[in-house]
């Protein structure tokens, strides 16, 4: 389902360099079309993972998943940048909910000593939704055009949504392919977790909703999502800029360096769950992505292989951390915040992914290269790696109450 999500969030990237010329858009105006998304995004963040935790994440999802499918068919039917700039702020509106609700379902289902790895499994989507996207994205376009892969690709969640009614449940004990035994077991072993939180009363809610541990994690998300998401939507305008690649190929050289993130992810993950560590897992990730992309950036000059190299092991940092990352929130904050925690972490976090376009389009239109523009993002990289060690592993406290 959120390797759908993925594709329809970042298939523009593939198609930048095309809409670019029919819309005659600067670069500077291709990032913020990209990166515009991201504002829609935050808008249903803490009400969807709410909901989720308090009603259904399940259904939740099934609505969502109609309504960005249609918004992003809409994308390829926009005759003005302006237009898609719209479209994309919608998509983002209606794709808002999807990730706090998906992560409530997971701690729905996952003890503390699986949740890193379930967490890495389930996010294994990031990586390959570009490895599949990238060479499908860059065939649609080299035989037909860049509407038709939004288009094409925009009916995919309408198409899942009957994969995902009748497989997926909200919780084991509505699971009819567990035993009754499994069941109780399973069922079991998540309230004893839970019950090591104490409810916060309401008025309370908001208050923990602001506890430095949430702050924390809403800067370093900020950080991580310049990076990521201003690497992700430039790196093919990047590629075709430097050697003027077909789009196949630049699609195919796109996905590379997310196999190697996806390997990394699982590794990462399941070792943070063997050892039971989190912050290190998450710092080390980042910042060596942060070392690689300033490498990546400074050999661009005498030989673009090397720099390519580089960046196909930048490319996975921010990714390789969201299972230890994740397991993180889930482990030190109360079930009943859980959700609104996770929305505002996700969504104000992503808004990073509005300023990473938009900086390297600016730089891109400045100096005609995407050197200062990779040189930030590395930065990026380094200051979030460097917060991870302001986390706490403990329950988080509430004024000089634990709410442990």
């Amino acid at each position: 389902m959120y390797t759908i999500a993925f594709i329809d969030r970042t298939n523009i990237s593939m198609a930048l360099p095309s809409i670019a010329r029919s819309f005659h858009m600067t670069p500077q105006e291709a990032g913020d079309v990209a990166g515009i998304f991201f504002w829609g995004y935050l808008l249903l963040q803490v009400p969807a993972g709410h909901l989720a935790s308090r009603w259904s994440a399940k259904r939740i999802i099934s609505l969502l998943l109609i309504s960005w499918g249609l918004c992003a068919i809409g994308c390829g039917l926009v005759n003005s940048w302006r237009q898609l700039w719209m479209m994309r702020f919608l998509l983002g509106v209606a794709e808002g909910g999807v990730w706090p609700s998906t992560l409530i379902l997971l701690a729905n289902w996952f003890p503390r000593t699986e949740r890193a790895r379930a967490n890495a499994w389930f996010m294994l989507c990031i990586p390959l939704s570009v490895i599949l996207a990238s060479p499908l994205s860059g065939w649609i376009l080299s035989r037909w055009n860049w509407r038709l892969m939004l288009i094409a690709e925009g009916f995919f969640p309408l198409l899942w949504l009957g994969v995902w009614l009748p497989m997926i449940d909200d919780r084991p004990g509505t699971a009819a392919w567990l035993s009754l035994e499994e069941r109780n077991e399973l069922q079991e072993r998540l309230a004893e977790e839970r019950a090591e939180f104490q409810t916060p009363k309401s008025e309370r809610y908001f208050k923990a909703l602001i506890e430095p541990q949430i702050l924390v994690m809403v800067a370093m998300y900020f950080l991580f999502s310049v990076g990521a998401t201003g690497y992700l939507f430039w790196l093919p305008t990047a590629l075709e800029s430097a050697r003027k690649l077909g789009d196949f190929v630049v699609g195919i050289l796109m996905a590379v360096p997310f196999v190697v993130t996806g390997i990394m992810m699982v590794l990462n993950s399941w070792h943070s769950d063997l050892v039971g560590e989190r912050r290190g897992h998450v710092a080390a990730a980042v910042g060596s992505a942060g070392l690689f992309l300033l490498l990546a950036a400074w050999t661009s000059r005498h030989s673009e292989l090397i720099a390519y190299i580089f960046l196909c092991f930048a490319a996975g940092g921010p990714y390789v951390a969201l299972g230890p990352f994740w397991a993180v929130a889930t482990e030190t904050l109360p079930q009943e915040i859980l959700g609104g925690a996770m929305g505002l972490i996700t969504g104000v976090g992503n808004l990073g992914g509005y300023f990473g376009p938009l900086w390297v389009g600016y730089f891109d239109q400045r100096t005609h290269n995407f050197v200062e523009g990779f040189d930030l993002m590395g930065i990026c990289f380094l200051l979030g790696s460097s917060l991870t060690f302001l986390l706490s592993s403990s329950p988080v406290v509430s004024g000089s109450r634990t709410l442990k």
